[in-house]
């Protein structure tokens, strides 16, 4: 089965260690999987919900693209795009805006925390909060849930976000699916161990704070900051305790387990502060050298960033738009031509719409796909050897025999003679996966005249 991952990082500064750590780097690797199938973007228009410099904004466009490429992502592999370049992702917005409960936006961490402060300083409530704040969790849903993603990787932080994305699209699902699922229900990922990194004053690292250690910065630049790095009074020869110590949490977050024991020991046996902030510089340096030039060398070229952008929208859009029809047809943004027909006529066309599409895959094999009236995939079959085999399948299945449909946890397979020929997608409960048999069956059945 193909997972489809993605996430994003808002473009208000320029990224650091914790971006890296806690999303751009288990983002890469996950894209690496087999069965990947990744979209990571640029999310600018959450960036203008706290930002309003134009040039902060652009320039930290270009060093987050450059961060992403520079950092091992196969943008030919991927769905690499700015989140400004879909415009079908702020028509999703609107969209999930009018099924979003207000009392389930008035509990969002980040607007809640902005009202606490105003209560704490005896001010109105509401005073500097914009819509854009407000709203930010609906944005939020809408880059998940346009593109369908099953895992989303982000920090501890966002983990309330996505929950509401799930609780967002299931009340779409529920108010407009029909018996049918638009949305999957996606889940969080979070690498435990460096999902939330320390900055130089042992609070999260974050732009705000300003407490970050710069990605790429240069040598001398990355060991100035290290030295700042807050510690403790213990002098050279005093046992350290690595596990109250940020220094080592940073120490951890990029090393192997076997060295990450080796300077827990030394801290333990007297390791001074200053020796201990050498050696995380050598370990950084070390291993973000060659992409710290490769940075460079992309953030000296922007047109070539903005053509590779742009061929990731073109990408996206490709997904976005056919769903962005479907869903204003859900909810009643219809065309007129759908009903200058007579209701009988237009159940006797919608009935034999179902079509088979073949194809050829990339490693020469051919395949084929049953498209329902509404253009849904109900069916993606095997790999055969030749089309004539896989045409010979097509044609059995559109005699009208009883199917062997078999349910296999929340998707289902379709059998011809003992052999499995196709399965159908994944859903998000038995109820839909059912209901998608049971259109499958009324697709295939022989056609009354």
């Amino acid at each position: 089965m193909t997972t489809r991952i993605l996430t994003g990082i808002t473009t208000t500064g320029t990224p650091h260690l914790g971006n890296y750590a806690g999303a751009i780097r288990p983002a890469i690797l996950a894209s690496r999987q087999p069965g990947a199938d990744s979209f990571y973007f640029l999310a600018d228009y959450h960036a203008l919900i706290k930002c309003d410099d134009p040039q902060r904004i652009q320039r930290s466009r270009l060093e987050i693209a450059a961060t992403w490429l520079a950092g091992g992502l196969d943008w030919e592999k991927v769905t690499f795009y700015r989140q400004s370049d879909i415009p079908e992702i702020p028509e999703l917005t609107w969209l999930l805006t009018c099924v979003s409960a207000k009392g389930l936006l008035n509990r969002a961490h980040a607007y809640k925390a902005s009202v606490d402060k105003n209560l704490e300083n005896g001010e109105d409530p509401d005073a500097g909060v914009t819509m854009g704040l407000y709203s930010y969790p609906v944005l939020m849903a809408a880059d998940i849930l346009m593109f369908n993603a099953h895992k989303v990787p982000v920090g501890r932080d966002q983990i309330q976000h996505v929950e509401m994305a799930r609780d967002i699209g299931q009340r779409f699902n529920h108010l407009f699916g029909n018996g049918k699922d638009f949305f999957v229900l996606p889940e969080v990922v979070i690498e435990e161990s460096v999902a939330t990194l320390p900055g130089l004053d042992g609070r999260k690292m974050s732009k705000s704070y300003d407490n970050t250690i710069p990605l790429f910065s240069s040598a001398k630049e990355m060991k100035d900051t290290i030295s700042r790095i807050v510690t403790d009074s213990r002098a050279p020869g005093e046992a350290k305790d690595p596990d109250n110590s940020h220094l080592f949490t940073l120490y951890q977050a990029f090393s192997t387990s076997e060295q990450s024991a080796e300077f827990r020991d030394e801290l333990l046996q007297g390791l001074g502060w200053g020796e201990a902030k050498q050696k995380l510089f050598q370990l950084l340096d070390g291993q973000l050298a060659e992409s710290r030039e490769r940075y460079q060398q992309l953030i000296a070229r922007p047109a070539d960033l903005e053509d590779i952008l742009l061929a990731g929208a073109q990408k996206a859009r490709k997904v976005a738009t056919p769903f962005l029809e479907q869903l204003r047809e859900a909810v009643g943004l219809r065309s007129f031509r759908t009903i200058t027909q007579g209701p009988a006529e237009v159940k006797k066309k919608a009935a034999k719409a179902a079509r088979f599409v073949s194809f050829r895959d990339d490693d020469g094999s051919f395949r084929f796909r049953l498209l329902g009236a509404d253009g849904e995939q109900l069916l993606l079959s095997r790999s055969f050897a030749d089309g004539k085999a896989a045409g010979a399948v097509t044609k059995q299945l559109q005699q009208g025999d009883e199917l062997d449909v078999r349910a296999e946890g929340l998707g289902f397979s379709l059998w011809l003679e003992g052999e499995s020929v196709a399965e159908g997608p994944q859903f998000a409960d038995a109820i839909a996966r059912d209901a998608a048999i049971e259109a499958l069956r009324a697709a295939l059945a022989p056609q009354q005249d």
